[in-house]
């Protein structure tokens, strides 16, 4: 991974736009849409991230230097090896954001897999995950642990499930799940041989179950590659080992 993917929150914060031009002015219009004030270089001290827009590349080079020695977290346009930083390509659902980025290899690859994602993604994202931020409280008292809570949102939120993030949904929908949802198995054990080390031949359900697992139990010798596809926060073991006594458990193993 060639970057760590980060959602900065810049609200009411003093951010460094250096430049002229169509270029400049589309910076400044991302800052204040994010909710940050465009200032120019001499407020750099009251800053801590800064965007150069200039054609001339010396001007630019120059222009993040001095801003780095001031501290900031500096993009530079199309110059992705002076950025501290790079911009993704933005699909908005607020308070839901999906980020695609290249790490600044092609700015029009990022921008055309973002347009597929808009015809994937319907407008009631939005309103979903309020409706679940609004239920957290009830959520947590349905749910008394958070790998019960981990697993009731992962039926209710996979496809089909009753708050399937790509079907149409609506205010009511979190509450009539919660109102009827059954009960969650305290365990679960998926266990499934690997017919190679590409992620590319996993199946659809190996995929999604990797995806959901509290705990890998896998062979020494399964790629990084496999391994990655799981939650960064479940529990990797290698084998020989026994599966724990509750949450979702995945045994990896290879021919």
């Amino acid at each position: 991974m060639h970057s760590l993917p980060l959602f900065h929150r810049i609200a009411g914060t003093r951010v460094v736009v250096v430049g002229e031009g169509e270029m400049a002015e589309a910076k400044a219009r991302l800052v204040e849409r994010a909710g940050g004030v465009p200032c120019p270089e001499t407020e750099a001290r009251h800053a801590k991230l800064g965007f150069v827009a200039l054609e001339d590349g010396r001007a630019a080079e120059a222009a993040a230097l001095r801003l780095k020695r001031a501290g900031l977290l500096v993009n530079v346009a199309d110059r992705p090896e002076l950025c501290d930083f790079t911009l993704p390509s933005v699909l908005d659902r607020d308070p839901v954001l999906v980020a695609v980025s290249t790490g600044g290899a092609s700015a029009g690859l990022a921008k055309h897999l973002r347009l597929r994602l808009e015809a994937l993604l319907p407008q009631s994202l939005g309103t979903l995950a309020m409706a679940l931020s609004d239920a957290r409280d009830a959520i947590k008292a349905r749910y008394a642990t958070g790998d019960a809570r981990r697993r009731a949102l992962d039926e209710a939120l996979g496809e089909g499930g009753a708050l399937d993030p790509f079907a149409a949904t609506d205010a009511g929908s979190v509450a009539a799940w919660l109102a009827g949802n059954r009960a969650v198995a305290d365990s679960e054990v998926f266990e499934f041989t690997l017919t190679s080390d590409d992620p590319e031949d996993l199946t659809l359900r190996q995929a999604r179950a990797l995806g959901k697992a509290d705990t890998v139990l896998h062979d020494a010798e399964v790629a990084e590659a496999i391994l990655i596809r799981a939650r960064a926060d479940a529990t990797r073991i290698v084998l020989p080992a026994e599966a724990p006594s509750d949450g979702l458990t995945v045994i990896l193993r290879r021919v």
